[in-house]
């Protein structure tokens, strides 16, 4: 467990929480017929998953330094900085993006996270604008999948005046997340807004049978949940805050990552999730790499290989 964890960007984060409530990756699998065709443009990249349409939904992004206080927590900075200048990035910051994933079934729209929102730890809050380019309103969103309710996830949860930014969507979470969060301090306001439209389900529950089941995926938060998304023969796996970099979560699972608020349970999580992932091709949307965050991940000799769509 990390315990009482010294970033100003923690502080940030449950500051926010409670006002809003490698190398070059070798080639990978080619996608397939059904997945293929995907459409940029500006801040929507939208693609299929079987017979669903999907869009990724650019909300913003997050910048963090290579200071050992985030990432890597215990290890040397410059193994952290080995691995980042190994992938051609910039050796000294590690940038997240945030993209929640947007699904059409049948008549309902599926949302998943929801953003940053205002949260002064991020140049976020572009939600909004994302689900008018991508020709939805947010009153036509029937259901919000909730991985987790870090501010990065649930910021969007609220308009700015406080009232709930979904107003005809059922709000999933899994039951341990929405009891962490009813005693989280400070979000009283958030809970109260919201629970009219909690829909809490148990850990690994099938919420829309044939289309939506939730992965339960312990140690970053009290019901930390993935969700597989699926259609027919194909399947997405959204991976919420399993991994968050794409180079050093995914190279390095089993490193300490100052988020996870049981950090050996959270490791292990991670590199079994990777693990079955890599084994079974799995697709991946995962909101935190650079977007539109779709590609799938492979075993290396220590770790893995993120090998995105395109």
């Amino acid at each position: 467990m990390i315990r009482n964890p010294p970033s100003l960007l923690m502080a940030a984060l449950m500051a926010g929480a409670a006002l809003a409530g490698c190398s070059e990756p070798p080639p990978g699998p080619a996608p397939d017929a059904a997945a293929a065709q995907p459409v940029a443009d500006a801040d929507v990249f939208r693609f299929r998953i079987g017979a669903l349409e999907a869009v990724a939904l650019k909300d913003g992004d997050i910048e963090l330094a290579n200071d050992g206080s985030v990432f890597g927590v215990g290890q040397p900075t410059d193994q952290v900085a080995a691995l980042l200048t190994e992938a051609g990035l910039p050796a000294d910051t590690l940038h997240l993006s945030i993209q929640p994933l947007l699904v059409r079934s049948g008549a309902r729209i599926l949302l998943f996270d929801t953003g940053a929102g205002d949260a002064d730890f991020a140049r976020a809050g572009r939600l909004p604008a994302s689900l008018r380019q991508a020709g939805v309103d947010p009153s036509e969103v029937t259901d919000v999948f909730v991985s987790h309710a870090h501010p990065d996830h649930i910021g969007g949860l609220l308009t700015g005046e406080g009232a709930p930014a979904f107003p005809n969507a059922a709000i999933h979470l899994s039951a341990p997340e929405w009891s962490a969060l009813q005693a989280r301090a400070g979000a009283a306001a958030l809970v109260a807004a919201i629970a009219p439209q909690v829909a809490a389900f148990e850990p690994g529950a099938a919420i829309i049978p044939g289309v939506v089941a939730a992965v339960a995926v312990d140690g970053h938060t009290a019901g930390h949940s993935a969700y597989e998304i699926g259609s027919g023969d194909e399947r997405l796996l959204y991976v919420g805050d399993t991994v968050h970099h794409h180079v050093v979560s995914v190279r390095r699972p089993e490193w300490t990552l100052q988020f996870d608020g049981d950090a050996p349970v959270a490791e292990a999580s991670r590199r079994a999730l990777l693990q079955r992932a890599a084994d079974e091709g799995l697709r991946i949307h995962a909101v935190h790499f650079p977007f539109p965050g779709l590609g799938h991940v492979q075993a290396g000799d220590d770790g893995f290989v993120w090998v995105p769509e395109g």
